[in-house]
């Protein structure tokens, strides 16, 4: 279930929100300048779709927010529990860093928790199977899949590079929950 919890920064064992109202969420996070949407695939998505087969289902969303944000390229990152490297993902996405360019996903199915620093607030973004989060360029956050991840996303870049992070040295990302 897509839930909200934040937090002052120096005490992650008590939020000062948790929240699996939806609007909730998207009302939160828009305050922040964050992107938060919930969307329906427009056909049925096989178990087994490949990347050509997913991106088609949401064709039209995807190339509604290609239009307006001027997102250059997409793909499908597919993690299932026993992806050869899903350790080395989990690692290179589970400590504190920024983009230089906004990073958009859009949950096909599984679940993930994002994490944000805003200021003085952490927002830890549990995102499910519908959801479509954009984090700003520029935000310091942090991404955990688990110890076994299971998720598919349509991630949209800005430039034909695609995932780059600009890592901030913080250990935040250790005081806080995991998947």
């Amino acid at each position: 279930m897509s839930n909200l919890r934040i937090y002052n920064e120096d005490t992650p064992e008590s939020p000062k929100l948790d929240t699996s109202d939806g609007s909730r969420i998207a009302e939160e996070l828009t305050k922040q300048g964050i992107r938060f949407e919930r969307w329906e695939a427009t056909v049925d998505i096989s178990e087994e779709a490949g990347q050509d087969e997913i991106i088609e289902a949401y064709k039209p969303e995807v190339e509604k927010l290609m239009k307006e944000k001027g997102y250059k390229t997409y793909d499908v990152v597919n993690m299932f529990p026993d992806h050869p490297q899903k350790d080395a993902f989990r690692n290179k996405f589970n400590s504190e860093h920024i983009h230089s360019e906004d990073e958009v996903r859009f949950f096909v199915k599984g679940i993930g928790l994002f994490t944000l620093h805003l200021g003085k607030e952490v927002y830890e973004v549990t995102c499910e199977k519908n959801d479509l989060i954009s984090v700003p360029a520029g935000t310091p956050h942090w991404f955990d899949m688990g110890d076994s991840p299971s998720f598919t996303c349509i991630r949209l870049f800005d430039s034909e590079e695609g995932w780059v992070a600009n890592y901030t040295g913080s250990e935040i990302a250790k005081s806080f929950s995991t998947l």
